[in-house]
């Protein structure tokens, strides 16, 4: 279990990335926490989602590196602690209106892939938690 479990820990530290990205990186933040053309109430939303990365990320470490021996349940919810950001993050495209970069922003975004370069992190964390999932269990 112990690849499973350095692969859980990369997909948690990139939960604090929405923050990093959000509000610190100029460059990223003029378009979500910076961006002038954003109300108050989307820039609210960022900011819980912004927390939630850190407070899912947070947790799942402390479960992955706490004062006790890890079990597969505690790996499980560790697990899914971190890919809850992302898990999300990849159906959020379901509701109406949304999109995975502003308009005034499409032709500065750098699409590998054909994707957006959130939509491509979100994507590949999605299947290393997955393949983590596979590979506790299968040890177990």
């Amino acid at each position: 279990m112990e690849i499973a479990k350095w692969l859980i820990t990369l997909v948690a530290l990139f939960n604090f990335g929405g923050f990093i990205a959000d509000a610190l990186v100029p460059a990223t933040a003029r378009q979500h926490q910076q961006n002038p053309h954003w109300p108050p109430h989307a820039k609210f939303h960022n900011g819980q989602t912004m927390l939630m990365g850190f407070f899912g990320g947070g947790l799942s470490l402390f479960l992955l590196f706490g004062p006790y021996a890890l079990s597969l349940p505690l790996f499980l919810l560790a697990s899914a602690l971190a890919a809850s950001y992302f898990v999300t993050m990849a159906i959020a495209p379901i509701f109406p209106g949304t999109a995975w970069t502003d308009p005034e922003f499409e032709a500065e975004t750098p699409r590998p892939f054909g994707l957006a370069p959130q939509q491509l992190v979100t994507y590949v964390l999605c299947v290393v938690s997955l393949v983590a999932v596979v590979i506790a269990v299968g040890a177990s």
